[in-house]
C-alpha cells in the first residue's frame, strides 16, 4: 500500500477551506494534509480579501493542529513587507504579481516534498483552470474535494456537521454591511438576497471558522468595529490577547 501523496491546503480560514479539510480527510484516503498556506496582502498585513489579521489565523492553525505558512502578496510590485494599516481592506494585485508570488511558494513546498495542493473552490471553472496551469508548471497537482458540489447542499452540510463561523467581508453591491458580524446558520442563509450563492462562491461574502470538527478546541475571538471601504464592508475580529488589552 503506497503512503498518502503529501499535501499543503490552501487557507483563507473560511467556510470552504474548512470544509474541504474535512473532507479530503474523511474521502480522500490517497491525500494527507501536513500545512496549511494562506495568501496575506501585504498593505494590511491580513487575509486577502477576508481582512482577517495574521494572528488569528495562527489560532485556526493551532487549534487544527496544523502548520501555517503564509504567501504575502507585494502591493504593487513592491516586495518590502509588510506595512500593515490599522483596519482591514484590500488591494488588488496585478495577475503578474500573484502568479509571481504564488509560483515561488508552490515551488519551495515542491523542494520540500510536497505533491499536492488541496483547494476548496467549488465551480467557478476559470479559477480552478489558472490554478492547474500554475500547478502544472511546478510539478504539483491539485485536489479539489468540494468541486461540483450544490452550494446550497454545502451551506447545510456546514451547519450540520457542526461547523460555526462569522461573515468577515461582505461585497456591498451584493449584500448589506448589516451582514458582517453574523454567524453562518439557517436564518443568515434566508437572508441572502435571490440570485446570492449560498456559499458566496462569487463573492458575495467571505467568512472566519472558529470551530467545528477538525477543530480540537474553539478559536476565541471577539467582533470589534465593521469598516466600510467601497466595494466592501469589513468585519473586525480580534485575538482574544488584542481584545483583553
Amino acid at each position: 500500500m503506497h503512503a498518502p501523496a503529501k499535501a499543503a491546503l490552501l487557507w483563507s480560514g473560511g467556510k470552504d477551506s474548512a470544509l474541504a479539510l474535512h473532507h479530503v480527510r474523511a474521502a480522500h484516503p490517497d491525500v494527507q494534509v501536513v500545512r496549511l498556506l494562506t495568501c496575506l496582502s501585504q498593505a494590511y498585513d491580513r487575509v486577502s480579501m477576508h481582512g482577517v489579521r495574521r494572528r488569528l489565523i495562527e489560532e485556526q492553525a493551532d487549534a487544527l493542529g496544523l502548520p501555517v505558512e503564509f504567501v504575502v502578496i507585494p502591493h504593487q510590485g513592491d516586495p518590502s513587507c509588510p506595512m500593515a494599516h490599522s483596519g482591514p481592506g484590500t488591494t488588488f494585485p496585478s495577475n503578474d504579481v500573484y502568479t509571481r508570488a504564488v509560483t515561488a511558494a508552490w515551488t519551495k513546498l515542491k523542494a520540500e516534498g510536497i505533491e499536492v495542493v488541496v483547494f476548496g473552490d467549488i465551480f467557478l471553472e476559470d479559477l480552478r483552470a489558472f490554478r492547474d496551469r500554475l500547478l502544472d508548471h511546478v510539478g504539483l497537482r491539485g485536489c479539489y474535494p468540494l468541486w461540483g458540489r450544490d452550494s446550497e447542499a454545502l451551506y447545510s452540510e456546514f451547519n450540520d456537521l457542526g461547523f460555526s463561523a462569522v461573515v468577515v467581508c461582505v461585497d456591498l453591491e451584493r449584500l448589506s454591511a448589516e451582514h458582517c458580524g453574523r454567524l453562518l446558520t439557517p436564518e443568515f442563509r434566508r437572508s441572502l438576497p435571490a440570485g446570492a450563492d449560498p456559499c458566496g462562491e462569487r463573492g458575495e461574502y467571505h467568512s472566519f471558522t472558529f470551530d467545528g470538527p477538525p477543530f480540537r478546541r474553539r478559536v476565541a475571538y471577539r467582533a470589534a468595529d465593521v469598516h466600510r471601504r467601497p466595494p466592501f464592508a469589513f468585519q473586525e475580529l480580534l485575538p482574544v490577547e488584542a481584545a483583553a488589552s
